[in-house]
C-alpha cells in the first residue's frame, strides 16, 4: 500500500510538471488575443491622431493611439518642415499651440520651419503631458460591427505579422488618423479614390489636367532612342493617352518624400550610391537638363532651408522627386505591396540624389554643389537617417455626410457648421506621365488660389450614419479630390482632430451617435476651451471684428496677403491724418502679451506707428519694415508690443496710425495672449 502511495505521488508530480510545461509554451487565450476597452480609438499616429488623442484625454476620455510605424507626428515629422499654411487665420487651438510651442525651442515667439526631430519630440511631449498609451508597431487586420456600430477592431503587429499575438480594441468611438483611410474601409464606409470627373459636382479643376506647371519643356523625345518608338518608352513614361479635360479617373496625385539633409560636416553622412541604384531611372532628367539647364538645385528641387543647416526638400518642376504615376495601386493595396511601393520611392530618391552629384552628365556645378550635402546624423536616428513617412499627398477619400467641393474653397458654398478652417491653394500634384505629340507630358498639376480661409464642415470628417454611427475621419475626410487639394495640408489635419476628439466626447456624454451631436456646442467648446486645458483663451481682434474695430480717415480693404479675411491699408503718406484702433474685450483682467500682425509688402512703409493703450497710460512704438523678418510659407509675422496689465473690459486698445508714412501703411490684426502665472 506504501509503494502504490508513493508511485501515484510520483505520478502526481510528473502531471503537475507537465502541466507547467504546456501553461508556458501553450499561451493561454487571453495571452494569445489580449483586450483592451477605451472610451475612443485613433487609429493613426499622424500630427492629427496625436492632437486627437491629446485632447480625447484632456476631456477626460480613456483613449489609445494606434500607430503601424515607430514614430509619432506623420509628415510633420517626416521631413515637411516647411509648413503648407495658406493663411495662419485658419489654423487655430492646438494646432496653433504646436507652432508657438515649435517657436519656443528657437527663441520665437511661433515658427513654422522646424527639424524633423524637434516636431516628433514635440509630439512626444503632447503624449507625456495628456498621459494616454501609445501603441506602436500595431496595424488593422479587422473591425468587428453590429449594425453600424464599430465594436472593435483586431491588430497585429506590423513588424512581425506573421508571429505576432493578435490585439483586441474595444471602444465606444473610433477615429481614423491615417493618411490611407484603413479603418474607414474596413469598416464599410463608402469613400472614393482618384479624381472625380468635373461633371460629377460641377466643378473646373478636377479631373484630367494639362497645364504648364511643374512641367517638363517642349520637345523632349520619349523613347530609349530618339525618333524610334520600337524601342519603347523612358523609365518613368506610361504609355496611356491623354484623355479629355475634366475627365474622371482612379489616378492618384504623386509621392514622394521630403528630404531632410544637411550641410554641416559635423553632422553630415555622406550620400552613397544606394542598392537596387539604377542611372536609367534618370535619362528623362538628362534630356530635361539639354533643353533648360540648370542653374542650381533650386533648378530642380524645392530646396528649402530649415534651422541648423538643414532642408526640407520637395519637387520642382518636370523631373524632380515626385515619383509620378507609380502609386496608383497604393491607397487600396495589401501591406505588402505598400512596404514594396513605398521602397520603390526611396529606391527612386536616394537614387536620384546620387545621380545629380556623381552623373558625368550632369553638369559639374551641380555635382559640386550636391556633394555639400548629405543626411544628418541628428535625424532618423532609428531608421538609418531616412525619413520616417512616405508623402502620401492623397490615398481614400471618404464620401460621407457632406462632400467638400471646389465651391466651398472658393466661398460659393458656405457651410454653417464648421469646425476648423482651410485657406491653401487648389494643389494637385502631378498624376501621370505620357506622350502627348511625340512629346513627355507630365499630367494633373493644378494650382489655383485667390481665395481666403473658408470653414470645413463637421459632416465631412463623418460617415453616413447607415454604415457608421461611431466613427470619424479627419484625415481621409469627405472631399472631391481638388477640394482636398487644399484642405489636405498638417495644420488642419491637426486642427480637425482636436474638433473630432471634442465632438467624440460629446457624443460619449450624451450617449448619442456622432451625427446627432449638437454642432453648435462644439463649436461653443472649441472657441472657449482652444487649448483644451481650461486656460484663459487669447484674444485677437482682427478688421473683420467691426465692434472692436474703429477707423479715423478712409482705409482700403484688400483680401490677400494679410492676415485672416482682409487687411487694411493707406497709400496717403501721412498727408492726412489716419487711424485704426483695435479694442479687445478683456473677460479676465490679467497680464498680457501683445502683438501686431505685419504683412511684409513691398511698397509698406520703412517704418509702422503704433500706440499702445493699457487703460491707464500710453506706449507709442516704432517697428522698421527691414526688422519683420518673414520665415517660411506666410505673409508676414507677429511683431511683440510688450506685456500689460490689462483691466477688464474695453478700456485698453492698440493704434495703428499713418504718422511719418513714406510708404503703404498696413493695418492688419492685434493679438492678446495671457500670460500664464
Amino acid at each position: 500500500m506504501n509503494q502504490s502511495i508513493e508511485e501515484n505521488a510520483g505520478i502526481r508530480k510528473v502531471f503537475v510538471i507537465l502541466l507547467a510545461v504546456l501553461s508556458i509554451s501553450l499561451p493561454s487565450k487571453a495571452q494569445q488575443n489580449p483586450v483592451t476597452e477605451v472610451d475612443i480609438c485613433i487609429y493613426g499616429g499622424t500630427s492629427a491622431g496625436v492632437i486627437a488623442a491629446y485632447t480625447a484625454r484632456k476631456m477626460r476620455k480613456t483613449v489609445l493611439l494606434v500607430e503601424p510605424g515607430k514614430n509619432l507626428g506623420g509628415m510633420s515629422s517626416g521631413g515637411l518642415g516647411y509648413t503648407d499654411i495658406g493663411n495662419k487665420y485658419a489654423v487655430t487651438g492646438l494646432a496653433r499651440d504646436f507652432y508657438r510651442r515649435i517657436g519656443q525651442h528657437y527663441g520665437k515667439f511661433e515658427q513654422w520651419t522646424f527639424e524633423p526631430h524637434v516636431a516628433e519630440n514635440l509630439f512626444k511631449d503632447y503624449v507625456k503631458r495628456a498621459g494616454y498609451q501609445v501603441l506602436y508597431e500595431n496595424r488593422l487586420t479587422g473591425v468587428k460591427k453590429d449594425g453600424n456600430v464599430i465594436k472593435e477592431i483586431t491588430l497585429e503587429n506590423s513588424t512581425t505579422p506573421a508571429t505576432s499575438t493578435n490585439r483586441t480594441v474595444r471602444a465606444k468611438i473610433f477615429m481614423d488618423c491615417t493618411y490611407e483611410g484603413d479603418l474607414m474601409a474596413k469598416a464599410g464606409v463608402s469613400y472614393t479614390i482618384g479624381r472625380e470627373a468635373n461633371s460629377q459636382y460641377k466643378e473646373t479643376f478636377n479631373g484630367v489636367q494639362l497645364m504648364k506647371g511643374h512641367q517638363l519643356p517642349d520637345g523632349i523625345d520619349p523613347y530609349v532612342e530618339p525618333g524610334k518608338p520600337e524601342s519603347g518608352l523612358l523609365w518613368g513614361i506610361n504609355d496611356g493617352a491623354l484623355l479629355p479635360a475634366g475627365s474622371g479617373d482612379k489616378k492618384v496625385q504623386a509621392y514622394n518624400f521630403r528630404i531632410c539633409l544637411t550641410n554641416n560636416p559635423a553632422n553630415l553622412v555622406p550620400i552613397t550610391q544606394p542598392e537596387n541604384y539604377d542611372p536609367k531611372k534618370y535619362e528623362l532628367l538628362i534630356r530635361l537638363m539639354e533643353k533648360s539647364s540648370w542653374k542650381s538645385l533650386q533648378s530642380g528641387f524645392i530646396w528649402s532651408l530649415m534651422p541648423n543647416g538643414k532642408t526640407d526638400i520637395n519637387n520642382r518642376n518636370g523631373f524632380s522627386t515626385d515619383m509620378i504615376g507609380m502609386n496608383w495601386e497604393y491607397p487600396e493595396a495589401d501591406y505588402a505591396t505598400r512596404a514594396k511601393i513605398w521602397q520603390d520611392h526611396v529606391d527612386y530618391t536616394k537614387g536620384l540624389l546620387y545621380f545629380v552629384g556623381n552623373d558625368p552628365r550632369v553638369p559639374e556645378h551641380i555635382r559640386q554643389e550636391m556633394k555639400a550635402w548629405g543626411y544628418p546624423k541628428d535625424e532618423y536616428t532609428n531608421n538609418g537617417h531616412w525619413t520616417h513617412q512616405l508623402y502620401v499627398r492623397e490615398a481614400r477619400r471618404m464620401v460621407g455626410e457632406l462632400v467638400m467641393t471646389q465651391h466651398h474653397c472658393q466661398g460659393k458654398e458656405v457651410v454653417t457648421d464648421g469646425i476648423g478652417m482651410a485657406a491653401y491653394t487648389m494643389d494637385s500634384h502631378n498624376c501621370d506621365r505620357i506622350v502627348v505629340n511625340g512629346m513627355v507630358k507630365n499630367e494633373g498639376n493644378v494650382e489655383e488660389g485667390g481665395f481666403g480661409p473658408y470653414p470645413i464642415s463637421y459632416r465631412a470628417i463623418l460617415p453616413k450614419q447607415a454604415e457608421a454611427s461611431n466613427l470619424l475621419v479627419p484625415v481621409c475626410l469627405s472631399a472631391t479630390h481638388i477640394a482636398y487639394g487644399s484642405i489636405r495640408m498638417e495644420p488642419v489635419f491637426m486642427v480637425l482632430g482636436q474638433s473630432a476628439a471634442v465632438a467624440a466626447s460629446l457624443a460619449i456624454d450624451t450617449k448619442q451617435p456622432l451625427q446627432k451631436v449638437d454642432i453648435t456646442k462644439v463649436q461653443q467648446m472649441l472657441k472657449a476651451n482652444p487649448l483644451a486645458d481650461g486656460s484663459t483663451p487669447e484674444i485677437l481682434v482682427d478688421n473683420d471684428d467691426k465692434a472692436q474695430v474703429k477707423l479715423t480717415g478712409n482705409w482700403t480693404t484688400e483680401t490677400k496677403g494679410g492676415y485672416g479675411p482682409t487687411f487694411l491699408i493707406d497709400d496717403s503718406k501721412g498727408n492726412t491724418s489716419k487711424s485704426v484702433q483695435y479694442t479687445p474685450a478683456i473677460t479676465e483682467a490679467g497680464s498680457y502679451a501683445a502683438y501686431l500682425y505685419l504683412p511684409k509688402l513691398p511698397t509698406a512703409a520703412s517704418t509702422t506707428e503704433v500706440k499702445v493703450f493699457d487703460g491707464k497710460n500710453s506706449k507709442n512704438l516704432s517697428f522698421r519694415k527691414d526688422d519683420v523678418l518673414v520665415v517660411g510659407q506666410t505673409s508676414g509675422e507677429w511683431v511683440s508690443l510688450g506685456t500689460y496689465t490689462l483691466p477688464k473690459g474695453n478700456k485698453a486698445y492698440v493704434e495703428v496710425t499713418n504718422q511719418k508714412a513714406d510708404g503703404l501703411v498696413v493695418a492688419d490684426a492685434v493679438l492678446f495672449v495671457p500670460v500664464k502665472k
